[in-house]
């Protein structure tokens, strides 16, 4: 059975309603993308302290259906850091069947963000922290 990453806390945890989902009580996959956008935009402006947009999706890949009901926990991780951009992986897991909890990795996703100024041009973010000792 898949586990929640340990140590990491999600940036974004959401429940989906019906609203969310197709006929059959599966999730858009357009909804989700939007809730992985959420989550990283959140991780890149913090770090981009104030506003970013973003200009990529790199990567996405759905590995599980999500449905109604699901825990969904949202877990980033800023992977590179440009002059003006930060780039973030995004990892989505379900929590679902509350009786007998089952989590299930649904979601990867890779996207890229760029800082932007009250001119709305892009402007300089500070690099990663040295991850050394």
């Amino acid at each position: 059975m898949t586990k929640l990453p340990e140590n990491k806390e999600p940036v974004l945890r959401v429940v989906p309603m019906p609203a969310d989902a197709n006929q059959h009580g599966d999730i858009f996959g357009g909804w989700i993308m939007a809730q992985v956008d959420i989550a990283a935009g959140v991780l890149a402006a913090r770090h981009a302290r104030g506003r970013v947009v973003t200009v990529a999706v790199n990567e996405f890949q759905f590995k599980q259906p999500v449905f109604i009901g699901d825990v969904l926990s949202f877990y980033c991780e800023i992977v590179r850091v440009g002059t003006t951009s930060i780039t973030v992986n995004v990892e989505v897991y379900a929590q679902r069947n509350p009786s007998d909890v089952e989590t299930v990795k649904v979601t990867e996703a890779t996207l890229t963000y760029v800082a932007t100024g009250p001119d709305r041009r892009p402007r300089p973010v500070p690099p990663l922290p040295d991850r050394k000792g």
